[in-house]
Order: structure tokens, then sequence, then C-alpha cells
């Protein structure tokens, strides 16, 4: 009698992810790619309104793709500056969420309310808060920068003295120029790093204390013990931040709303799904570039 082949442990491993992602992935191909063909349709054809009530499509090519990058005179603009801003800020924001989840995730009084208090904005996601964001930031970007800008005067600090020191010692004027962009947008970063911030501290906690207590036997200092043991343990979920983070960050771009305004503004839903299509396959690449650089350096803990 020939003996049943038993699987091995990767093998159970792969059937016991498979099983756990088999609801997403029946609503993935029922829902999503049922939407992604009709969204193709739209993007291939012109639509016309019916006074009878419904649509009809008139299979145009690729023409509406041809009007979105070469005929509109915003769009190219706005792709790349979105683009642009999304390369820029999500360093920023996976730095930031790092350094706020090791803060958070000492032993201190009252770090559970610090921890509600990063997050709060995200659950409630209110238009009281935004607005309460929105006046801070012009404090700080109006009135209360330009009154700290006038006592810093009078108090003799001058900042260009030290962006000029800063250059003098070898710094590079475009890091310099990053970092006094990153201070100007440092609401937009905190009110985009809530998730990021909760994944990090899931992870720091996931770290055995082990590791630590070796490290501090081996006389490591706490920037070597960063960089030796809590880095590297935590770098996997430096990829599931940055995919959550581009994501994030190109549904709240401008390409988003203008794709939106060409729809339901000027009624062009055939450019306005082209638009759509193309913006989303160039995030798509931006994030299969971006996870394959990060994965080479990825320390996987078993």
């Amino acid at each position: 009698m020939k003996k049943k082949k038993k699987l091995s442990l990767l093998q159970k491993r792969a059937l016991t992810g498979f099983a756990f992602i088999t609801p997403w992935l029946i609503g993935f191909l029922w829902f999503y790619v049922k939407s992604l063909i009709q969204a193709v349709r739209f993007s291939l054809s012109k639509m016309e309104m019916l006074e009878s009530g419904g649509y009809t499509l008139k299979f145009t090519g690729l023409d509406n793709f041809k009007y979105a990058l070469f005929q509109d005179p915003t769009y190219n603009q706005i792709l790349a500056t979105s683009i642009r801003d999304i390369v820029i800020d999500v360093p920023l924001i996976i730095f930031f969420s790092l350094f706020i989840a090791m803060i958070c995730n000492g032993k201190f009084k009252g770090r559970t309310l610090v921890r509600a208090i990063l997050f709060l904005p995200i659950i409630m996601n209110a238009g009281a808060i935004n607005n309460a964001i929105e006046m801070a930031r012009e404090a700080v970007t109006g009135g209360v920068a330009a009154v700290s800008a006038e006592a810093a005067v009078a108090s003799g600090v001058n900042v260009d003295y030290f962006m000029n020191l800063f250059m003098d010692l070898g710094f590079p004027v475009a890091l310099l120029d990053y970092i006094t962009a990153a201070v100007g947008r440092i609401f937009d970063i905190v009110q985009a790093s809530g998730v990021q911030i909760i994944i990090f501290i899931a992870a720091l906690q996931s770290v055995p204390g082990a590791l630590y207590e070796v490290a501090k036997i081996e006389g490591a200092t706490g920037y070597e013990t960063f960089w030796k043991v809590t880095f590297p343990m935590v770098s996997p979920l430096i990829i599931t931040n940055v995919v959550y983070t581009i994501v994030d960050s190109f549904v709240d771009s401008d390409v988003v709303e203008k794709a939106y305004d060409m729809a339901f503004v000027n009624f062009d839903w055939g450019v306005s799904v082209a638009m759509s299509l193309l913006s989303s396959v160039i995030v798509i690449a931006l994030l299969v570039i971006v996870c394959k650089l990060i994965s080479k350096k990825v320390f996987y803990y078993n």
C-alpha cells in the first residue's frame, strides 16, 4: 500500500495563507475584476446619456488616452506633481511613524492616551478635526510663524546663518531644502501617520526581548541596538507601511480630483476613466519598483 505523502512545513504554511486570503480573493474576483473590466470599456468608449435614462457606449479606441496625455492642458502636470509629492512625502511619513512608534512603545505614564490621540483623527475623520488641523496649519505657516520669525530676529537668532552654517559643513542644499519643506508640512505628515504608527508599535512589541538583553550584555550602544536589532526586526513591516502610504497618498492626490471633475463636472466619463487608469498604472509601477528595492534589505525572522 502506497503511503500518503505528507505536506512539508512550507506547504502547510502556504495552504494556511491561501485559506486566510480566500474570502478576499473571492470578493476581488466577484466585485473588483468585474468593475475593472467595465472601467476599461468606458476608457475605450465615449458615453452618451439617453433622454429616456441610461447611457450608450460608442467605441473610440485610444482617443480618451490620447486626449488625457496630449490634449488636456493640465493632466500631465498634475500627474507629475502628484507622483513627485508621493515620492517626497512617503520617506518622511515612514521615518516619522517609526520615530513616534519607538517613543510610544517606551514605558511611561499615559502612553495609552498618547497612542489614542495620535490615532484619533484616523478613527473619527470628522470635519471638525480636519478644520482644526487646517486652522493650526494656517497659524503655523502664517501668523504664529511670522511672530516666531520676529521673535527669532529680536532674540538674535538668524535662521539664514544656521542654513549657511550647515551648507559650509558640507550638507547638500537639496537635503536642507527637503528638511525645511518637511517642517512646513508637519501637520500633513502627522495626519497621514496614524495607521503606520500603530503598525510599527505592533512590530516593535513583537521583537523578542532576549535580543535587546544580548545587545546590552555585549555593550552595544542605543544607536547600534537600533540598527542591528530594532530596524532589521521591523523591516518587514516597512514594506507594508510604504504600500499603505503610497496608496493613501494617491487617493488624496490632485490627480484623483482631476479625474473626478472630468466625470462629474465636465461629464466626460471616458476621459475620466482613462485618466484614472493611467495614474493607477503609474502608481502600481512605482509600488513594484519601491517594494523590489526595499525587499532586498528586509530581514525575515523565523
